[in-house]
């Protein structure tokens, strides 16, 4: 017997262009957020922008440490200092970027599972989902509805 009630939405998309316009600019933001990047060790610049429901924009970038794990995602860059600034304030939606230190061309990218669980969180404490928009090819994107998209059988305060 199959029983689900969690459904996997999410829309893809062919070209950046054909993402609604405060798509498009979220991602802009996110981009831009990926040029405060710390990344010595892996290159790997990653940049997320925050949608909040004020209209609000915050944005975070990966922050690397020689002593790993010491460093810090981008996704939870932004959400922690949303969190910290922004306490009551829902989050809409999260872009996520990256690219290469040095390079032009923005590469595939999705949020690693910490960073799936930490946006988890705050979906449930807001109890409203959180949209994500990611680069997956070269120009593809998909925007997912909700973080239980990226995390279906996630752990959460209802399995304490």
């Amino acid at each position: 017997m199959i029983n689900s009630d969690i459904e996997l939405k999410y829309i893809a998309y062919n070209d950046e262009a054909e993402l609604e316009p405060e798509d498009r600019a979220l991602i802009d933001d996110a981009k831009k957020a990926s040029e405060s990047s710390y990344s010595p060790y892996s290159n790997f610049e990653v940049g997320a922008a925050l949608l909040l429901e004020t209209g609000e924009v915050v944005r975070g970038s990966n922050q690397e440490n020689s002593s790993y794990p010491c460093g810090s995602c981008a996704e939870q860059v932004a959400l922690f200092h949303s969190g910290a600034n922004h306490k009551d304030v829902v989050i809409k939606k999260i872009a996520v970027t990256a690219k290469k230190k040095g390079g032009s061309a923005f590469l595939p990218v999705t949020p690693c599972g910490s960073c799936r669980q930490v946006m988890l969180e705050y979906q449930i404490k807001q109890n409203l989902p959180i949209e994500i928009l990611m680069q997956v090819s070269a120009n593809k994107w998909i925007k997912v509805s909700s973080v239980e998209v990226l995390l279906p059988f996630c752990f959460n305060k209802n399995a304490l």
